[in-house]
């Protein structure tokens, strides 16, 4: 019985024997040193192509594969980057070619996670599950798929939304010296978006893993994990993972907006990017150009941001909105890279470490920052009293400046000085306390009309806490208008006027 059964089997595998042969693409490893390897071989690779490494010897059989991406195409051999532990990778390794361009898993799975750039989570909550992916590198939508940007995204931040405005669809620069509060800016545009139904993408390239892991508490602490994924290159991790990140957030960013979502995504920071890329084309021998820079670190940032964008509604409808943070060194805007992102974005916020010094939080320069979008993403209420509020602050700046030369002033210009240093005190904010779009309104409204005027500066920070409380306890309803109405109309300034005049009087009896 035993007999005949072993018989039965052998005729078994003989009859479902496979012989036809199976051909792979392999090649061998040359050299490696740095997170590059050098490959001969496979010339039949793409661009971009995931190429997967063996180890020769035996005792190595059961390592885990080590993947790694074509970049280099030459005449002889190839440069690739390798996306994880290339120590374990030595010279006379094999090397296989999988076919498959670069890409990264996507899912509505990933949201509340935080992963690596190749779409492996990091925050030991487990296995994410997805049944898609998205190549890391794809052209940008055209200008046929595309719609002007028309819809605020509003960040809580009262300077930015009145002056800076950012629409769905832009790429706005936050630009500024090192410890000035760029990722600040950007943490809170995330928080501001509770409720608000954009999903947030937040992309640390080369940042301390104990900085984003403080950033990661700090969303969650407000909910805003909720609605957040976090891609981390951290500082210790091989440069071609830094390279790789900004892109594998893009890709995911654009999943939602193919689903005709709002995405925010923000790149902290490109400057550290740029450096990545550096490290990876000199070590791959690419001709150095200006700062030893190669020649087409213009392209990798501008195929990145031209990425995000509003789309039509037979598109979708969906947007990806761009926050590129880019670290100068002394306040040099004029940079190889700062220039390059300038010119890609439609606009920069630019924040400067002498405000910063002197207490103005957010320490944004007025004169230097712009958006090139404009009124178009901002409400109509908003612009009304945005455009009296841009003009106050550059004559306080032009009259501090010619008042420091002489105290012998005629009235008018004490009052503008007056006011405009009360204007300053107003667009200060602390962090982790955006503001409602009624809310900024109402108090710019307050301070450009003079309802300040009588208020000690150093009494200005507690007067508008108090006033913020008294309308949302008393005065709920203009603020439901303003929000409702999105302008400032004439019966909703009466309402407002009203309102203000009577905190007044509450403030000054109570005082």
């Amino acid at each position: 019985m035993n007999k005949d059964y072993v018989i039965e089997n052998l005729k078994k595998q003989i009859n479902e024997f496979d012989a036809t042969a199976k051909m792979e693409k392999v090649g061998t490893v040359v050299e490696i040193g740095d997170g590059v390897a050098r490959i001969v071989g496979l010339s039949e690779a793409m661009s971009y192509e995931m190429l997967e490494f063996f180890p020769v010897e035996k005792k190595d059989k059961e390592m885990a594969s080590v993947f790694g991406v074509a970049l280099n195409l030459e005449e002889d051999r190839i440069g690739a980057i390798i996306l994880g532990a290339y120590e374990k990778i030595k010279e006379g390794d094999m090397v296989r070619a999988t076919g498959n361009v670069l890409s990264v898993p996507v899912s509505e799975n990933f949201i509340g996670r935080v992963i690596d750039p190749l779409g492996f989570p990091v925050d030991g909550k487990g296995a994410i599950i997805s049944e898609k992916r998205y190549p890391i590198e794809k052209i940008a939508p055209g200008v046929i798929t595309r719609k002007s940007v028309h819809q605020p995204l509003q960040t809580g931040i009262k300077v930015i939304d009145a002056m800076i405005p950012i629409g769905r669809g832009q790429r706005e620069l936050i630009i500024g010296d090192r410890q000035t509060g760029k990722t600040a800016i950007a943490i809170d545009t995330i928080i501001n978006q509770k409720g608000q139904n954009v999903k947030c993408i937040y992309v640390a390239i080369g940042q301390k893993e104990s900085k984003v892991a403080r950033i990661v508490a700090e969303l969650e602490a407000r909910g805003a994990m909720e609605y957040t994924t976090v891609v981390v290159a951290g500082a210790s991790d091989p440069a071609p993972l830094s390279y790789i990140a900004p892109y594998a957030g893009c890709a995911l960013g654009e999943y939602f907006m193919d689903k005709g979502e709002d995405v925010l995504i923000v790149y902290d920071d490109l400057s550290r990017h740029a450096w990545a890329y550096r490290q990876i084309s000199l070590i791959l021998r690419r001709p150095p150009g200006r700062e030893a820079y190669p020649g087409d670190v213009f392209y990798i940032h501008s195929r990145l941001l031209e990425r995000s964008a509003k789309l039509n509604e037979n598109f979708g409808g969906g947007s990806m909105t761009a926050l590129p943070i880019i670290e100068t060194q002394a306040g040099d805007v004029s940079a190889y890279i700062p220039t390059n992102v300038i010119s890609i974005t439609d606009g920069q916020i630019y924040l400067e470490a002498d405000l910063f010094y002197k207490g103005v939080r957010p320490a944004l320069n007025a004169g230097i920052s712009v958006s090139r979008v404009g009124g178009d993403a901002q409400t109509k209420a908003m612009k009304k009293v945005a455009g009296k509020l841009r003009l106050d602050i550059a004559q306080f700046r032009e009259l501090e400046a010619f008042a420091q030369f002489g105290s012998d002033l005629d009235e008018d210009t004490r009052q503008r000085i007056g006011r405009g240093r009360r204007t300053v005190e107003i667009l200060k904010q602390n962090q982790y306390e955006p503001m409602s779009v009624p809310n900024q309104v109402a108090i710019i409204y307050a301070v450009i009309n003079g309802y300040l005027d009588d208020v000690a500066v150093e009494n200005i920070s507690k007067w508008e806490a108090d006033f913020h409380k008294y309308l949302e306890l008393n005065q709920k309803a203009v603020l439901n208008l303003i929000s409702e109405k999105k302008e400032l109309t004439d019966e909703i300034v009466a309402k407002l006027q009203a309102a203000i005049k009577e905190f007044k009087e509450i403030y000054q009896n109570g005082n």
